[in-house]
């Protein structure tokens, strides 16, 4: 190891960030007891939106399929096959209260036009928002005692007009 020459010390150096007198040596602490509140704040306001549209989406998706399914109907379905068929779709949304509110249990769907042309099927859901933001939320949905309604109809035309017959009738064509 290396020494230093005799004559040659190594001082210490030390770093202020004031100018000698000591009054601003609490000054980032205020700074960021000011900041971080609003930061957190500006992430929040952006963070439920993004729930509110995930959970839509899903719903709109779950929606779709379920007129795709409804459209060739399997023998013997009923409204209540279709409603656990969009159910199970909607198990992609997470049960986390700025999601979506009261389990399975909550989800209303409603499936009209089975086996014709034209399908459309309705779902209905809650969502409650993150505390500071519900009222933002409120203004732009309509609101009930378990929260922000979120309601999502889709209407597909899911045969053209000159096909006729049922699934059965175009299956046995190829026996």
């Amino acid at each position: 190891m290396r020494r230093a020459p005799a004559g040659l010390r190594l001082r210490s150096m030390t770093c202020r960030c004031s100018s000698g007198d000591g009054l601003s040596s609490g000054q980032s602490s205020i700074e960021a007891a000011l900041l971080l509140p609003m930061v957190m704040f500006c992430c929040a306001f952006l963070l439920q939106p993004a729930c509110v549209l995930y959970t839509r989406s899903i719903m709109r998706s779950a929606a779709a399929e379920t007129a795709r399914a409804a459209a060739v109907p399997p023998t013997g379905a009923k409204e209540e096959w279709y409603e656990a068929y969009a159910k199970r779709r909607l198990k992609a949304v997470p049960e986390a209260s700025c999601f979506h509110v009261g389990g399975s249990d909550d989800w209303e769907v409603e499936v009209d036009g089975m086996g014709s042309h034209v399908v459309s099927v309705g779902i209905r859901g809650h969502v409650r928002p993150l505390p500071l933001l519900g009222i933002v939320v409120a203004a732009f949905g309509e609101q009930d005692g378990e929260g922000i309604l979120l309601d999502v109809e889709v209407g597909e035309r899911v045969r053209p007009e000159w096909l006729t017959g049922s699934y059965g009738s175009w299956a046995s064509v190829w026996d």
